[in-house]
């Protein structure tokens, strides 16, 4: 299957460098018409020391239509309704349709919970998860009227496993599976598939956080075929990829078969029972939490029987 990407049209928050640089130069690559949004900021989410803040930016842009492609850009801020409105605005009336949303902009604030400002917890919150529900929530009436549409959630192995020093990085992107899973079903009829990609590479959200000889091998053009994948016309729907130098596995949310032990079960059941209800050899994913509540009504019926 090829995939190519000639007419449609990518937006890619926090494009200006990184895993959304490397993803906009692969869509370009294959004919997408690319909306650079970037703010400009630091990694903390600050003000950037640069002239401007869309130089990053404008150096993606370059980079593409110096290779023939057509890219824009938009300095729009993910966490601001109004401004995901422009930039939705700007791209109709630049390109006519939105195809492709990744949620990529990010900032990172890492400290341990005990010592960290509830300030710095909100302020990641409000770009990784906020700032994704906010530009997903501007494109969707394009997609549905369109009938079509590709969005990509950047989710992290922080948020599925967890990281020394990442409460707020991984409570935000496990939020962001909560958010794939629900709107997995329903933009579903729309012919909307909604996944989530969990990248690891090195940018400068990690060039302090691993050492040089990781960082060579985890490059940001070795995650974008994950996007690309999830965004062509076959694409599937709830999927989680993970993705770094090269290696490429999916991940799911699994849960054990259980014993069912009864409407008066006691802690000291649950104790004597863990080897049993907690064996994982029968895990299975649920494609909704209502599949889950099922289980337990029919355990219930059947031992009552």
């Amino acid at each position: 299957m090829s995939y190519n990407y000639t007419g449609q049209v990518a937006i890619i928050t926090g494009s200006g460098g990184g895993l959304g640089r490397a993803h906009a130069l692969a869509f370009a690559a294959r004919g997408a018409m690319v909306v650079i949004n970037d703010l400009g900021g630091t990694r903390d989410g600050g003000k950037s020391s640069e002239d401007t803040s869309l130089t990053a930016a404008e150096k993606v842009v370059q980079e593409i239509t110096d290779l023939g492609g057509k890219a824009i850009i938009n300095g729009g801020n993910v966490t601001s309704e109004d401004d995901m409105q422009a930039m939705v605005d700007q791209t109709m009336s630049a390109f006519g349709r939105i195809d492709i949303l990744v949620n990529n902009a990010g900032i990172l604030r890492d400290k341990t919970f005990s010592k960290m400002a509830i300030a710095d917890f909100k302020a990641v919150m409000d770009v990784h998860l906020m700032g994704s529900v906010i530009a997903t929530r501007a494109v969707l009436p394009v997609m549905q009227a369109q009938e079509y549409g590709r969005i990509v959630m950047t989710t992290s192995s922080s948020g599925l496993y967890g990281n020394f020093g990442q409460s707020n990085y991984g409570a935000a992107k496990l939020g962001l599976i909560g958010l794939t899973n629900t709107l997995k079903l329903e933009l579903f009829k729309y012919g909307i598939r909604v996944n989530a990609l969990a990248p690891v590479a090195a940018t400068r959200m990690t060039d302090d956080l691993m050492p040089p000889q990781m960082l060579d091998l985890l490059t940001p053009e070795s995650v974008s075929p994950a996007v690309l994948y999830l965004c062509g016309k076959e694409a599937p729907a709830g999927e989680i990829i993970t993705a770094g130098a090269g290696t490429f596995a999916r991940a799911q949310i699994l849960e054990s078969e259980g014993q069912y032990l009864g409407a008066d079960a006691t802690p000291e059941m649950i104790a004597e029972s863990w080897d049993k209800l907690s064996d994982m050899t029968t895990a299975k994913s649920y494609k909704q939490g209502s599949d889950q509540s099922q289980k337990f009504v029919v355990n219930a019926f059947e031992n009552k029987a």
